[in-house]
């Protein structure tokens, strides 16, 4: 097979590599269709490799363009994300927190330590809302298993079958993630 640079035209590449005068070899009559055949089949070939060669590229180019643009959306949800690690560990802290304001309200509500641990606590809610982080609520919402993790099921003639009753660990987003599921206690209905 010969090889064509890339910058040679198609009518440079029919012509022989080695140019020869008229006169100076004689051919014989027959041979002349049977090199005009092995000619053509040989173009064909490298018509063939051509387009082959062509297709390959258009795919390698458009596989690097896929390549880049996913690159460019993981770059983005790796920054979007980045904090989600950080806000998961500080989440257990704001639950400990929330028990330890709750023993805090036993001394009354007028307590200066009470009063001083709810500032707090707005101060932490505040910074992790600004970092796209948002609380589940979810007293009183029908029972979703991408949101809720149910623990337990009660018997309750005020709710209805499939709602929770009440939420025992509040769950969290971050922006448009799942963080932390909530773990709720869901009605099985009425007693029988």
């Amino acid at each position: 097979m010969r090889k064509i640079p890339v910058t040679e035209s198609p009518a440079e590449n029919d012509r022989p590599a080695h140019s020869e005068t008229e006169g100076s070899k004689s051919v014989p009559a027959g041979s002349d269709l049977q090199g005009s055949g092995a000619d053509q089949d040989e173009g064909e070939s490298l018509q063939a490799d051509l387009d082959r060669f062509r297709d390959l590229a258009l795919r390698t180019q458009a596989d690097f363009e896929n390549y880049k643009k996913r690159s460019a959306r993981e770059k983005e949800e790796a920054i979007k994300y980045a904090n989600s690690s950080l806000l998961e560990r500080l989440i257990a802290i704001v639950d400990n927190f929330e028990l330890g304001l709750e023993a805090a309200r036993g001394e009354g509500e007028s307590s200066p330590v009470f009063s001083g641990m709810s500032m707090v606590l707005k101060q932490i809610m505040d910074f992790l809302s600004e970092h796209g982080l948002r609380s589940i609520d979810a007293t009183g919402q029908k029972l979703d298993p991408n949101l809720h993790e149910a623990i337990a099921h009660e018997p309750s003639d005020k709710v209805s079958e499939g709602v929770v009753i009440r939420q025992t660990r509040r769950g969290y987003r971050m922006k448009d993630r799942l963080l932390r599921p909530s773990s709720v206690v869901v009605s099985s209905g009425p007693v029988n």
